[in-house]
């Protein structure tokens, strides 16, 4: 390696003695541990939080079992590539296939898998972020194992930190002091990964950014010299912390506002902040009732229809279709009634309690019911012209209580109207 290869990949652990944490699969007489000992590893789902040492676990099974190791990013790769891997593995014996992100394989591509993991061509090592049960088919789900790794802990990054700047053949000779990390530690949310390559980031970046060369003692590494660099240099994006909220508020107050052009730049900043589309797909189908709701029937139509093409298409084309909708929805006029109305119904019940039905509406499917008055004098609708009755339909303590107010748009306009016909003062507001 050289000094180029980022710190991270410099001091990966080959071996399970030189693993961060993790204990509880990689420790003496683990589950996992013994598996690899007896070179008798399963196809196997790793699920933890970036950085906490999927890949490398990966690496470390089949350094240890010697055998071939084909590895595939599920951003980048395809059934295509697959396939590919799984013909050449049918030569070799013991071959590992490693996918990183297989959450973001489509039911395709996932499906492509399923032959060459049962009849054991390959040994399928997929790593997630998200819940395997949510994001892989269960067809695939059933042949794996899942493993799931825990977040490190401070003592384990602090350590880590302290083993870079003491070992690395490139950060040992500057002779560097960790005299703070907390800096450190925060802005990179417990990946490890991350760390080191902040670490690295601040180590060749500090001389520069205080325009003098750090005397022969070395560079004295605190939390403001961290954050300083920290804001010039990297994104702070973090899918779990402050700019997380941040950025995706922006996004849904872009759309609200009527702003396509905002909502695609705060779109495309969690998306390069490593968002799941899933998510934001999720966030727009809300926006569509909370924001729009009948101002345009159709915003719902079309967010729905993007959350299933983002689930069958995956990252990342997805980008597409979720700026396609992001754009329609931003470009379409907006009410909240739907909101609202929903929210003057939950306060009427907080108010007043589980109130009974009136009789008139009850379910009556027997003699004694219909003896106690359940359904008399319901007004059947489509007996009436235009096929409407006029009878109360709430509880007599909420008679004439308004819920739902349409917004004053083209779409609900037409909505108020119709109702006025109907209802006449009931809904004359």
């Amino acid at each position: 390696m050289n000094s180029s290869t980022p710190l991270a990949e410099r001091l990966r652990p080959v071996s399970l003695e030189e693993l961060a944490g993790q204990q509880h699969l990689t420790g003496k007489g683990s589950v996992l541990r013994t598996a690899i000992e007896h070179g008798k590893v399963p196809s196997m789902i790793l699920w933890g939080p970036p950085g906490t040492g999927k890949t490398t676990i990966a690496n470390i099974i089949a350094h240890t079992l010697k055998v071939p190791f084909y590895t595939l990013s599920a951003i980048s790769s395809g059934v295509k590539e697959v396939r590919e891997i799984i013909e050449e593995a049918k030569n070799k014996e013991k071959a590992i296939l490693f996918i990183d992100e297989i959450h973001r394989f489509n039911k395709g591509q996932q499906d492509a898998l399923l032959g060459a993991v049962e009849k054991g061509i390959v040994t399928l090592i997929g790593a997630t972020t998200e819940n395997p049960s949510f994001e892989v088919n269960s067809a695939l789900l059933s042949r794996c194992q899942v493993y799931v790794l825990k977040p490190l802990g401070e003592k384990e990054l602090v350590e880590l930190l302290h083993h870079a700047i003491a070992t690395d053949e490139f950060l040992k000779p500057k002779k560097n002091e960790l005299k703070e990390t907390s800096a450190l530690i925060k802005i990179s949310g417990g990946d490890a990964r991350k760390l080191l390559n902040l670490l690295e980031l601040v180590c060749e970046a500090a001389p520069s950014e205080s325009g003098v060369e750090p005397e022969s003692g070395g560079l004295i590494i605190t939390d403001e010299l961290v954050m300083s660099i920290a804001q010039k240099k990297i994104a702070l994006y973090d899918k779990k912390g402050e700019q997380h909220y941040d950025i995706i508020s922006a996004f849904i107050k872009s759309i609200r506002g009527s702003d396509p052009n905002a909502a695609v730049y705060w779109l495309a900043r969690m998306i390069e902040g490593g968002e799941d589309v899933k998510f934001i797909a999720r966030r727009l189908v809300i926006l569509a009732s909370e924001d729009i709701g009948n101002a345009n029937p159709t915003g719902i139509v079309m967010a729905n229809a993007c959350f299933d093409a983002v689930n069958k298409i995956g990252y990342p084309e997805s980008s597409l279709i979720l700026s396609q909708c992001a754009i329609y929805l931003a470009s379409s006029p907006k009410s909240n009634s739907a909101t609202v109305a929903i929210g003057e119904a939950f306060n009427a019940i907080k108010q007043l309690g589980d109130l009974p039905v009136p009789l008139h509406i009850r379910n009556a499917p027997t003699r004694m019911m219909k003896d106690m008055d359940y359904g008399k004098s319901y007004k059947y609708s489509h007996m009436g012209e235009g096929n409407f009755m006029e009878q109360e339909y709430l509880p007599k303590e909420l008679s004439g209580k308004k819920m739902y107010d349409p917004g004053k748009n083209a779409r609900e306009e037409e909505l108020r109207k119709f109702l006025k016909e109907r209802w006449k003062d009931k809904y004359n507001y």
